[in-house]
């Protein structure tokens, strides 16, 4: 089934020994687009830590349940890796530019510009970890220009494979909301805050609308611009 990330954003999560915390992101690789981990706030057994989940601890996600359930025991969850451990894209540049090593006296960046990120030892493909709350809201870059922005991630709850961004384009008097299938995006600028796509605007603004239901499911039409 297809689901929008949007309509899991804050479910709780349920160990098999009790309260895990709260859902708060998903981590996804940009070059085979599939979810790598859940992000999880713990409650106050934990200290309020952030933890990296992986997909396959998820049983079935039930549709309309406040709780999803994590096949998992709270010491389990205790031991799971830290969010330090697989730093998203976003997360890499803010530890970048925190660093007092690239900053000059009074404040401004020394000469010359920062080196592109490398990846760490162990951690290769983190340099394609993009979080979802980190590209909400980003533009939608065509060869002619910006078009509408990043609202929401589908995903197909069976492999955990992100299928379409949903991309909302227009004004507030004539708001439209059409889906991107990753085979047209071809890449995602943390430095520009854009996504890449290899379609037309005209193609984008004649795509069809698409809903999500109440219940997170989604549906409507999913053509891509083939």
């Amino acid at each position: 089934m297809l689901r929008s990330l949007r309509q899991l954003y804050g479910k709780k999560l349920g160990a098999s020994d009790g309260d895990i915390g709260h859902l708060k992101d998903f981590y996804f690789n940009d070059q085979q687009w599939a979810i790598r981990y859940v992000v999880a706030v713990t409650a106050s057994w934990l200290s309020g830590r952030l933890v990296l989940i992986p997909p396959h601890a998820f049983g079935n996600l039930p549709q309309d349940a406040d709780c999803l359930p994590v096949n998992l025991t709270r010491q389990q969850i205790e031991n799971s890796p830290a969010i330090e451990s697989h730093k998203p894209v976003s997360l890499q540049y803010q530890a970048y530019w925190d660093g007092g090593e690239t900053w000059g006296v009074g404040g401004f960046p020394e000469a010359p510009p920062p080196p592109p990120l490398t990846p760490n030892k162990g951690a290769s493909d983190d340099l394609h970890l993009q979080s979802t709350q980190a590209v909400n809201g980003y533009p939608i870059q065509t060869s002619e220009g910006a078009i509408g922005h990043v609202i929401d991630f589908i995903m197909d709850d069976k492999s955990w494979a992100i299928c379409h961004l949903v991309v909302e384009t227009g004004h507030w008097y004539s708001r439209k909301e059409i889906v991107i299938s990753p085979k047209h995006i071809d890449r995602i600028s943390y430095e520009e805050s854009k996504v890449f796509v290899n379609v037309t605007k005209e193609a984008i603004l004649e795509a069809p609308q698409y809903h999500v239901s109440p219940l997170g499911e989604a549906y409507g039409d999913t053509r891509n611009f083939d």
